[in-house]
């Protein structure tokens, strides 16, 4: 077949191919960059205030013995930092990349597959060589807006859970904890050590190896599982005046709703892999809330009013947040945390304490989607000789 230049007849599009269509180009620094920007407003950006570094520093210190003790979980070698918003961004981005890549080439090859079929239809050519050139543009541009959004307003990494490596810093954003306490008039210092300990909790279960494993595998299972809907870019492209100069801005705004990025659409095999995840989610988010309750208590004088607060503001997420968590196969609605907590209670009601840490001992014992829904069929199996399922 005859190589066709898909941008031959898009002036913006040649342009576009000499800033990101190079081979090597670094898709990724223009995702920081969009990022960045958007989290800061383009404003230059302080340093985090050294008491409050000092601190969190000192706090993190006394989460980590009460995380410890109440778990019987190592948190590693991890270690809480105050960060500012280009700091967790930078972060953000290098735990984000493969599973975003992941989706990325997968969206690419389904492209590529079907313009083979196609052997006598140029425009489809043309198409397959745009989307190989645009496809991981788009993404990126997609994925600093989605990070810059939750830069702009998260408290920690954890708000979103996924997997960290094991020796890492642990990042929290020290001006949106101060601005929410400013906001529902919070006690900065008690604001400081519950954010530490929700994120050194959530640390201990995914550094657990097989839980990590186990999460890792489901998501990158997921996000390669998206189903490209070539539809999707035409109607982005349909709205751009490629003859603009200003084409190529028109063209990063667009991609800044989430909505529209590649045109996705979810698979079979995803909806399959979702109760699954669905569960181990649920279960994670169960148990941090119930050591939450359990240190906290007994720990932070305002606990009762900061955790009514923190709690509410995390199911009260808007559109660009649960693209994010969909894009990844998450569900952190209220009637996820609410199944995770009757879960763990409905553990602790038959067998207590000691039921629930039997959750993480060994790969076996993680609930199945039918057992976080009825907690007594997974006591009653991981009671059976062999652990099965």
């Amino acid at each position: 077949m005859e190589n066709i230049n898909p941008f031959g007849g898009f002036p913006f599009f040649g342009d576009f191919e000499k800033l990101f269509g190079n081979a090597g180009q670094d898709h990724w620094g223009a995702a920081k960059q969009i990022a960045i920007q958007l989290a800061t407003g383009g404003e230059p950006e302080s340093n985090v205030d050294p008491s409050h570094r000092i601190e969190i520093e000192e706090l993190a210190r006394i989460a980590e013995l009460h995380i410890r003790n109440s778990t019987g979980l190592d948190v590693g070698n991890a270690t809480v930092r105050a960060s500012t918003r280009s700091q967790w961004i930078e972060n953000a981005l290098k735990v984000y990349e493969p599973l975003l890549r992941e989706l990325s080439d997968s969206l690419t090859k389904q492209t590529t597959s079907g313009v083979e079929t196609e052997q006598g239809d140029p425009m489809a050519a043309m198409f397959g060589q745009m989307m190989q050139h645009l496809g991981p543009v788009m993404l990126a541009m997609t994925a600093g807006s989605m990070v810059g959004h939750l830069a702009s307003k998260s408290l920690g990494q954890y708000d979103l859970p996924i997997p960290r490596e094991e020796k890492t810093e642990i990042q929290i954003i020290a001006k949106n904890i101060t601005t929410f306490g400013e906001e529902w008039s919070l006690p900065t210092q008690e604001l400081f050590l519950w954010v530490c300990l929700h994120e050194l909790c959530h640390h201990a279960v995914l550094q657990v190896n097989h839980v990590q494993k186990r999460f890792q595998d489901l998501l990158l299972s997921y996000v390669s599982g998206f189903e490209s809907n070539p539809a999707g870019l035409g109607e982005i492209l349909q709205e751009i005046d490629m003859e603009s100069p200003s084409a190529f801005d028109d063209l990063q705004r667009s991609l800044g709703d989430p909505e529209l990025v590649l045109g996705i659409i979810q698979s079979d095999e995803q909806l399959s892999l979702l109760p699954e995840l669905h569960a181990l989610s649920a279960v994670i988010v169960g148990y941090v809330d119930y050591i939450m309750d359990k240190v906290g208590n007994g720990l932070i004088g305002s606990y009762g009013q900061l955790t009514e607060a923190l709690r509410r503001r995390r199911v009260e997420a808007d559109p660009s947040d649960r693209f994010i968590e969909r894009m990844f196969g998450l569900e952190l609605t209220q009637s996820q945390y609410d199944r995770g907590a009757s879960f763990i209670s409905g553990v602790i009601e038959r067998a207590g304490d000691s039921g629930v840490s039997r959750l993480w001992e060994k790969e076996q014992n993680l609930p199945t989607p039918n057992e976080v829904d009825a907690p007594g069929l997974w006591l009653a199996r991981i009671d059976l000789p062999d652990g099965s399922r």
